[in-house]
């Protein structure tokens, strides 16, 4: 909803801009931030600080910043306000703000609009975080189906990965739930600004400005390069992985709700199919509906 709300707001925002807008920013006693043009005046009161921002002419001086680096909420968010982590520096002029993960023959493929233009720095690096995170917990799923399958696991487990997890003893069903709320507080402690417990507080989902997206200083082999350049191919590899193994596990995941066989059970099925013969010959029509 709140993702909705700001794509509104800069929306109507942008509709009733002028179409050349320089911005300024300039520290005073106001508490309120003024757009000036040479016939109105609207003052937008409850800001967050005493920041005062005012349309310039062609004959004013340069500004330090730009309107698209304020968000919808009135803070900046593009490059200007964020040092290089890891040889990255935000770049509002490219896509994702020019995170690594673009690659041949597709490109910037971003079809639902998730990192279109105008987005805050900060909602693409929560995006990016995600991507990710949910890459590399698919990555290890997909060797965990593969391998859960093919070997018997310490409690005896058996059978398509999908039931595996219900024959989990609950105290070791216990530990696993806080092995994985302990790493993921860890997560959030490295990468996330700790929220203001006061009214009007917008730091609950935001990242702290030195945090690179994924970068949780865990790299007990020392693969991570200290080159841009290297880091950026890096984590392009890492994100085209997880991006194929959060597909493959998807499919897994389905094709075991659907005919409840393991991967090696099911491809072994559709090679007796594909070769002309039957892969029921032999069952009783018990073993069948199983």
């Amino acid at each position: 909803m709140k993702f909705v709300l700001s794509l509104a707001t800069i929306g109507m925002a942008s509709a009733f801009a002028p179409s050349q807008l320089h911005v300024s920013k300039s520290q005073g006693a106001s508490t309120s931030k003024r757009f000036l043009s040479k016939d109105t005046e609207d003052v937008a009161n409850g800001a967050k600080d005493d920041t005062t921002y005012t349309i310039l002419t062609d004959s004013d001086p340069e500004p330090d910043f730009m309107p698209s680096q304020i968000d919808a909420f009135g803070e900046r968010t593009g490059s200007a306000a964020v040092a290089p982590i890891n040889g990255w520096v935000p770049d509002e002029s490219k896509p994702c703000f020019g995170l690594p993960g673009v690659v041949a023959p597709t490109g910037f493929f971003d079809p639902l609009g998730f990192c279109q233009t105008g987005m805050a720095l900060n909602e693409v690096k929560r995006y990016r975080e995600a991507e990710v995170q949910h890459g590399r917990v698919a990555m290890l799923a997909s060797v965990g189906y593969l391998a859960g399958e093919a070997i018997s696991g310490p409690f005896g487990l058996t059978g398509p990965a999908n039931d595996q997890l219900a024959q989990v003893p609950i105290p070791a069903f216990l530990i696993l739930t806080a092995f994985i709320g302990s790493v993921e507080t860890a997560r959030a402690l490295i990468g996330w600004e700790e929220p203001e417990n006061k009214p009007g507080s917008r730091t609950l989902w935001t990242l702290r400005d030195s945090y690179y997206p994924g970068d949780l200083g865990f790299d007990p082999l020392g693969l991570k390069p200290t080159d841009a350049d290297g880091f950026a191919n890096m984590q392009t590899r890492e994100l085209q992985n997880g991006r194929l193994a959060m597909l493959g596990v998807a499919g897994m995941c389905s094709q075991e709700l659907v005919n409840h066989k393991t991967v090696m059970a099911t491809i072994e099925f559709y090679q007796q199919v594909y070769s002309g013969l039957d892969p029921y010959e032999g069952m009783s029509a018990y073993d069948v509906v199983l």
